[in-house]
């Protein structure tokens, strides 16, 4: 019997494979979460070395943790639609390379963030890369639809890094910072899931919206939704930010648990409008960039 030829890669498709095994637009969200706690912990603009250190040594953690958790879950991204263009799904880059490649990556990321920051902000950014890829990717992704909850925290942590970096300790201010993020990244992917509901039941990859009704999952999701509307509005007072944070988180908010209420309204007979979830999921990154933003404009406006 004549096996099929196997596919040639060039050197540009194995470069693009390193840099797709990175996450880089996931790390690009993460990044917009760093840079604002620094401003706010700092009371101003940071030394331009400490943010770019900071920048740089969060995205080579990111991307090592993205990288390791694309090698363990090859095997059901080649099942998920969404998923099967990955690097290790085409066979572009091997199991064993993008192992090293993300090994090299977390080095070279607490190298950096420890000689040009600190070692906390570096600890701190290497417990994020094992909290994703041990607790979220290897033990809760295919056995508990609390997956994504729990390993929520694993993207919360660059807060900590960002405001680690300029004051090598961690107060009040960054653990609220935290907690908004980890109950942000619950209605956030929950949103997504309702859209690939159907890969995720093929990959028995136990999402919320897979074991439980669409109805069920878009009352989590509102209920998520409104118990971080009111973290956000703790987080003024905790880190000393003015009425422009105060009228953006409320605003913010609002328009994030009408799009979650609009979503619920909608689920029903267990259906849902994947046109609504696509519009809480991209609303909810447009939430997360504002908000962040708003807390820096705000420290910038009263301190300058």
């Amino acid at each position: 019997m004549t096996q099929a030829p196997q596919r040639t890669f060039t050197t540009k498709d194995v470069f693009k494979g390193y840099i797709a095994l990175m996450k880089l637009r996931v790390v690009e969200l993460l990044l917009v979460t760093t840079i604002p706690p620094m401003v706010v912990a700092y009371k101003g603009i940071p030394s331009l070395s400490s943010m770019l250190a900071t920048l740089i040594g969060g995205t080579l953690a990111a991307g090592g943790a993205n990288a390791m958790n694309m090698v363990y879950d090859r095997d059901i991204d080649a099942v998920m639609k969404r998923t099967q263009r990955r690097p290790l799904v085409t066979g572009v880059i091997s199991a064993r390379d993008a192992t090293i490649f993300a090994v090299l990556l977390e080095f070279l990321a607490y190298v950096v963030l420890q000689h040009w920051d600190n070692q906390l902000a570096g600890l701190l950014a290497l417990s994020g890369t094992f909290f994703y890829v041990i607790v979220y990717t290897i033990w809760l992704k295919r056995r508990s639809k609390q997956n994504i909850v729990i390993g929520g925290a694993a993207g919360a942590v660059p807060v900590l890094v960002g405001w680690a970096a300029i004051t090598n300790n961690i107060t009040w201010a960054p653990v609220l910072l935290f907690l908004v993020i980890f109950i942000w990244t619950p209605p956030h992917f929950w949103a997504l899931a309702v859209r690939y509901r159907d890969d995720y039941a093929a990959a028995n990859v136990p999402m919320l919206p897979v074991v439980t009704s669409l109805r069920r999952t878009t009352l989590e999701i509102m209920v998520y939704s409104v118990i971080m509307w009111a973290l956000t509005i703790l987080i003024g007072p905790s880190a000393g930010l003015g009425w422009i944070y105060a009228i953006s988180a409320t605003v913010l908010g609002f328009m994030f648990t009408f799009y979650a209420y609009r979503l619920y309204v909608d689920a029903h007979h267990d259906k849902a409008d994947v046109k609504e979830a696509m519009k809480l999921f991209h609303f909810s990154i447009t939430y997360l960039t504002a908000l962040f933003v708003a807390m820096a404009v705000d420290v910038l406006v009263r301190y300058h």
